[in-house]
């Protein structure tokens, strides 16, 4: 028999509601919700964490409560931190508040969270009850809960394609396969994202900005977040120094290019390079992804050419894929979706699985998950 009630499992689905409206904005942190409920099971407050450096979602609900949380269940997403970083604990706001009951979705994987902030209310005589709508609660922040584990952000790689499976014509055309629809869902998924990840070969085909052009994005997302929404990292690999500082991508200074050996052109502009180690002669894939997770990157997306997209792939790199098939055909002389070795028999063959499939317009969106 679960010690949950649906009436647990209505606040705390109120709660992951709430957590859901900091996606654009919290990173590096995690997404959180917080619903405070009094004895009577009036709602008394509400909060989420909106950005890194404001209050916690505890913290915002216990403001809004103004002295009345005393007796009262707090049904929150993630384990109430512990420890001091720009915000105290909300572990010990919650004590201080006196809080009869916490109901947590899931404990925070962070080593310095990590059932810290359980135990502590629970040695301050507040019942804790942790497992309500944890698999939800996990997939608000799955790079977040990467990182923390693994030392790995997770990375989506996304493609646009025909419905013969190809990236562009055999003359290097790409523009545009995918519908106007499809192109804002891209600028929604940039959004959501720490850093874009891109190669040469395409910034150089295509000299794309690689930032979120606010217009795009659905008007409810305009609305919550008026100038608030950041710029990703835009990260380039470029492994042949062939960048140079008047591509669109250097117009303003969140860029991070990444290569073997600095680039003269790139020094004298300013603009941020790191050397990274290589493998088999090419830069090391793994290394790079390393480094952004110290950079507290928690999301990339990958929007990179079939040769470099294949690569990622090949190192068991990509968590997800996101195809926009478009009701096309581009021959069979075209670009391949990705470049991949020949396999001799099916169990060399990458194992996926559909996670959803939609219309967004007039092409068809496919993301599915590596296993």
């Amino acid at each position: 028999m679960s010690m949950f009630s649906d009436i647990d499992a209505r606040h705390m689905a109120s709660a992951l509601k709430l957590a859901e409206q900091g996606r654009y904005t919290t990173s590096p942190n995690p997404n959180v919700g917080c619903v405070l409920v009094a004895e009577n099971g009036d709602i008394i407050s509400e909060g989420f964490h909106l950005k890194a450096g404001g209050p916690h979602a505890e913290a915002e609900a216990l403001n809004k409560a103004n002295n009345r949380a005393r007796g009262a269940t707090a049904y929150v997403t993630l384990e109430p931190c512990s420890h001091h970083g720009r915000t105290p604990p909300c572990s010990d706001a919650l004590i201080k508040a006196g809080v009869r009951r916490v109901v947590v979705a899931m404990q925070d994987p962070n080593p310095k969270v990590a059932g810290n902030g359980i135990k502590k209310m629970r040695d301050a005589g507040i019942q804790v009850d942790i497992g309500l709508m944890e698999t939800q609660a996990t997939a608000l922040n799955k790079g977040f809960f990467k990182r923390q584990l693994q030392g790995l952000p997770r990375v989506t790689l996304k493609m646009a394609a025909s419905l013969d499976a190809k990236t562009a014509l055999s003359n290097g055309v790409s523009q545009w396969i995918t519908g106007t629809a499809a192109r804002r869902d891209v600028q929604e998924h940039r959004a959501r994202s720490c850093a874009i990840v891109s190669g040469s070969g395409t910034v150089l085909a295509d000299n794309p900005a690689l930032t979120i052009r606010a217009d795009e994005l659905p008007g409810s997302v305009q609305q919550q977040y008026p100038g608030d929404i950041r710029q990703p990292l835009r990260v380039i690999l470029d492994g042949r120094n062939q960048l140079h500082p008047a591509l669109k991508v250097f117009a303003d200074n969140r860029v991070l290019v990444v290569n073997r050996q600095p680039n003269p052109l790139l020094t004298q502009a300013g603009i941020e390079q790191w050397q990274a180690p290589t493998s088999a002669d090419k830069i090391d894939l793994h290394a790079v992804l390393t480094c952004l997770a110290q950079r507290q990157i928690n999301d990339v997306w990958l929007e990179v050419g079939s040769r470099l997209g294949g690569a990622f792939v090949q190192a068991n790199l990509v968590d997800e894929l996101i195809v926009y098939l478009a009701p096309k055909l581009m021959g069979s002389a075209g670009f391949s979706l990705l470049q991949l070795p020949e396999f001799k028999s099916m169990d060399q063959v990458p194992e996926m699985r559909f996670s959803d499939t939609r219309m967004v317009g007039e092409d068809l969106k496919i993301t599915a998950h590596f296993v």
